[in-house]
């Protein structure tokens, strides 16, 4: 009897603490259909619901590390987990958004912050558009992350669009540009032994989709994703190791390339919030088109004055190789050359133009220079004319040399640096990322970022006005062919990306081909490029695309012949107050409608395949509007220079039926008659 009363009394001990440790929580979305179910205890897990579907099984959700300082002592958030208080809020909000594809941005959302044993809290919030966590951590001691765990399962093998990893630099694993097209196939049959980069999308079926990505990240490595090993139904979280040594390396020798790793993921100083990781859940693709959640999940702006900043479009060079027709000089990398794209953009109403790279010395931005560009003449130049100048730089380099080269540039009155070769997103990586922002928004400079994804950084430094992380454009100069027609699919990826890859942020993908092709005609040349598709898909770009510094990808030469349509280009701005996604379906077509001030400027694109669609117009609002529409000729199946312009009056009751062949586009420019 007396060792029942014992056993009894040392139940009646540990079961309050046991049911404490395995409690569970539940999130609704402000709508109410979505809904999060947080359960605690020996692992901590979530599971996400939406109007009557299982989004998300339970996954699991971990960090695993140890203290530098206390004899390695093990730190470990989401395990054992104990609860000491939970707190919720609900969140109706808004700010300002100059730099974007809107003026202001919603931030609707309810909360549940559980505040937890060990120092640390997981921090939930549910949109009515998805759902996302983190890690905030209140250590007071440094302390290392030896791994991450961020569990996406599913119910069923569904069809994935998956963006994986390739063309790694000197082969090693972790490093790359983050471009890829996307493989179209079931989770099962995603490669074991390959990472793929975020956002990645599902489809759950009967229109409703579900993307996985990543949000805030701040001094912490970028999550890939792999295919879950033991249920091939599921995604797993994967993040690059903490690089120890580097060596020069990759495309050119422009590359720092880690040749040793660390047994763990990232060094963690002190207190800290972590990355979000986020589930968006959408029932209609335009949803996707137009998407506010890395901009709402993004640190807020640290730039106290940003009226420095002036989004615009940019004369490039490297694309078209510097080719230019009926000059008096040779052309090349050289000051004539030069002043000849300043004229071009200030005839034309661009604000810039970029030096791609061979300006320089490969080791440095400050010394080697090349003798045939003066620089100090082209930037006072363009100051005279009104165009801003910006420079290439490899990311070593704009690394090694911030300071100096910032404060040297900003000086001579350089307007900013397209930094290229990142193409790594470890710790360091990451971290210099910031530090060149902050020094760059301190000498009041643009910055253009290349061989990276979009992470947040442009809300909280929207002095970083574009990123690319895309497969643009440039890929045209070097497209295989097979069996008569290009190996991949250009069309059908220029009508994913602004579901997937724009979720992020802005990306540079350099549009503006004058030299057009069908799949039969297409060739790779390099110093002759051409687009795939047709003069009115990469015209609709402008507005489709979001980048906020944007680029006439072709050579003046080519414009200045076919000035009807530089006209329409150089008119669309790059940053807007107003979107409207009117229909689409992601690798199919897409139709965006964007407002700045009192003009619409309203796109469509297809894929290959030839597409009749209607656009209503009822969001114009009230009054009469002329139209100025560029649509695919009745030959651009054949001929994919060919297109029609027209002007028609139209009012918000009209609806327009348009007509884009293989590879088509359509664009139009609506102006509020006086």
């Amino acid at each position: 009897m007396k060792s029942i009363v014992i056993y009894l009394f040392c139940f009646l001990c540990v079961c309050p603490e046991t049911a404490r440790a395995q409690q569970q929580y539940q999130l609704a979305s402000p709508d109410g259909k979505l809904t999060v179910t947080v359960k605690t205890g020996e692992t901590l897990n979530w599971k996400i619901e939406h109007d009557g579907t299982t989004v998300l099984q339970p996954s699991a959700i971990t960090l695993k590390g140890r203290s530098l300082k206390s004899a390695g002592k093990e730190i470990t958030f989401g395990k054992n987990m104990k609860v000491t208080h939970a707190e919720r809020k609900s969140v109706e909000s808004s700010f300002p958004t100059p730099f974007y594809k809107k003026a202001n941005v919603t931030d609707i959302y309810n909360q549940l912050t559980l505040k937890c044993r060990g120092g640390y809290s997981v921090q939930f919030r549910t949109y009515n558009d998805g759902a996302a966590y983190r890690f905030i951590s209140g250590q007071k001691e440094p302390f290392i992350i030896e791994s991450e765990t961020a569990e996406f399962n599913f119910d069923r093998d569904y069809k994935a669009f998956i963006p994986y990893v390739n063309d790694n630099r000197n082969g090693e694993r972790y490093c790359f540009s983050f471009e890829s097209y996307y493989n179209e196939t079931s989770l099962s049959e995603m490669y074991q032994d390959s990472l793929a980069i975020t956002p990645l999308m599902i489809d759950l079926e009967k229109g409703k989709k579900v993307v996985v990505m990543e949000a805030g990240l701040e001094n912490y490595p970028g999550m890939f994703l792999t295919v879950n090993q033991q249920t091939k139904q599921g995604l797993q979280a994967a993040f690059a190791p903490y690089p120890l040594e580097e060596a020069i390396g990759g495309h050119n020798s422009l590359n720092l390339i880690p040749t040793r790793r660390a047994d763990y993921i990232a060094r963690i100083p002190d207190s800290r919030s972590f990355p979000w990781r986020v589930v968006l859940v959408t029932a209609n693709d335009t949803q996707l088109a137009d998407n506010d959640m890395a901009q709402r999940l993004a640190p807020a702006c640290r730039i106290k004055d940003t009226s420095w900043i002036k989004p615009g479009k940019v004369a490039w060079d490297w694309w078209n190789t510097c080719n230019l027709t009926g000059v008096d000089f040779k052309a090349g990398m050289n000051t004539p050359t030069y002043k000849a794209f300043i004229d071009f953009a200030s005839a034309n109403g661009l604000e810039y133009i970029i030096i791609d790279e061979g300006w320089s010395g490969k080791e440095s931005l400050l010394e080697e220079l090349n003798p045939e560009i003066c620089l100090e003449e082209l930037v006072t130049y363009g100051r005279q004319k009104g165009i801003g100048v910006i420079l290439w730089a490899s990311w070593r380099n704009a690394a090694k040399e911030t300071e100096a080269a910032f404060s040297h540039y900003s000086e001579m009155g350089v307007k900013g640096f397209k930094i290229d070769f990142f193409d790594r997103d470890d710790q360091p990586l990451i971290a210099s990322v910031e530090q060149i922002a902050a020094c760059a928004a301190r000498h009041k400079m643009l910055l253009d970022l290349h061989g990276l994804k979009p992470c947040g950084i442009q809300r909280a430094y929207p002095n970083v006005v574009n990123f690319e992380g895309v497969k643009g454009l440039e890929n045209a100069k070097w497209e295989p062919i097979a069996n008569g027609s290009p190996l991949h699919n250009f069309p059908r990826y220029d009508v994913t990306a602004p579901y997937l890859r724009m979720l992020t942020g802005p990306m540079d993908y350099t549009p503006g081909a004058m030299v057009n092709a069908t799949r039969k005609t297409f060739r790779a040349v390099n110093d002759h490029p051409m687009s795939q598709g047709t003069r009115v898909h990469q015209m609709a770009m402008y507005t489709v695309f979001e980048a906020p510094l944007q680029m006439l990808a072709d050579s003046p030469s080519r414009y200045e012949k076919e000035q009807e349509c530089t006209d329409f280009i150089a008119q669309v701005p790059t940053v807007f107050d107003e979107t409207v996604a009117l229909g689409g379906e992601v690798g199919e077509y897409i139709t965006l409608a964007r407002r700045k001030g009192n003009i619409w400027y309203i796109a469509s694109m297809t894929d290959w395949t030839p597409r009749h669609c209607t656009i209503g117009l009822s969001f114009l609002g009230e009054g009469n509007f002329k139209a100025e529409i560029f649509s695919d000729g009745i030959n651009a199946d054949r001929d994919a220079t060919d297109y029609k312009k027209e002007v028609r009056n139209v009012t918000a009751n009209d609806t327009l039926d348009i007509y884009m062949a293989s590879g088509g586009g359509w664009t139009a420019r609506i102006i509020k008659e006086k």
